[in-house]
């Protein structure tokens, strides 16, 4: 399995207990650096690399997801490269499965210096399904929404 963009590593832990064999991607050299000596020894390799660029063989996945990192890709076209490496290495029919905040006012504390692209959770499967994937379900809640979809 995939992670993109775990940064401390808080969804890692949880993975990490759930599955065989996990690969963590941290564009931040720092946290990618912190979270390969905390977890050395374990089930995860942890690589410091932009998701938008994967190093990786095209179809080398089980499966892949991202949890609440998209809006810290700092623009729409990004977002959507990092949706197309996604899907080249992954292997036909896995799954791709993650979550975003929704940012419903332009006043959210929270990232008030740090990147924030929202991803508009209406136009997200349009976007998926351009990149090379079907099979998409979004479900949108008051703070969040959802998706899975599979590698065409």
């Amino acid at each position: 399995m995939l992670e993109i963009g775990p940064g401390y590593g808080l969804t890692t832990d949880l993975l990490r207990c759930r599955i065989k064999k996990l690969t963590a991607v941290e564009i931040d050299a720092r946290l990618a650096a912190s979270l390969a000596r905390r977890l050395a020894g374990t089930n995860v390799t942890v690589r410091q690399q932009d998701s938008t660029a994967l190093q990786f063989p095209d179809a080398s996945f089980d499966g892949a997801i991202c949890l609440t990192m998209l809006h810290h890709v700092p623009s729409s076209a990004l977002q959507n490269t990092l949706l197309h490496e996604v899907a080249r290495v992954l292997r036909p029919g896995t799954p791709f499965v993650g979550c975003d905040l929704l940012f419903r006012s332009r006043f959210d504390l929270m990232h008030l210096f740090d990147t924030k692209v929202p991803v508009d959770p209406e136009g997200f499967p349009a976007r998926l399904g351009f990149a090379g994937f079907s099979d998409i379900h979004i479900d949108i809640r008051r703070h969040a929404f959802r998706f899975h979809a599979r590698r065409t």
